[in-house]
């Protein structure tokens, strides 16, 4: 249960998500640019993503760790799993597939953190 707490504390998986998908690792600088988030909101959440080891810090900037590289692989198929289940309820009751419903709540994230 700490993971999922982890995971759905703001910023969490918007930070996962931009580590994941950069291709390179970001500096603290590029990650708060991207993210779209204050750095006082980022600082704590690399703090608590690192002490978790799914996030790691060396020379080059903040990436994935190996733990966080195979969360990230576990999350993503549920994309694929809401796709097949949308296209069982039918085209005109189909739900977002994961991924957009991640998008989506990345969005609110950044919506409340620019309200902050």
């Amino acid at each position: 249960m700490a993971l999922l707490d982890l995971l759905g504390r703001r910023m969490s998986l918007r930070v996962l998500w931009e580590l994941a998908h950069a291709g390179q690792p970001l500096t603290f600088r590029e990650l708060q640019a991207v993210a779209e988030t204050n750095p006082s909101l980022l600082n704590t959440r690399l703090k608590e993503l690192r002490a978790a080891d799914i996030v790691v810090h060396h020379s080059g900037g903040y990436d994935l760790s190996e733990e966080g590289k195979v969360l990230v692989s576990l999350i993503m198929p549920l994309d694929q799993w809401a796709a097949a289940w949308g296209a069982r309820l039918g085209a005109e009751n189909e739900a977002p597939s994961a991924l957009h419903a991640m998008q989506d709540a990345l969005e609110k994230d950044r919506s409340r953190s620019n309200e902050s």
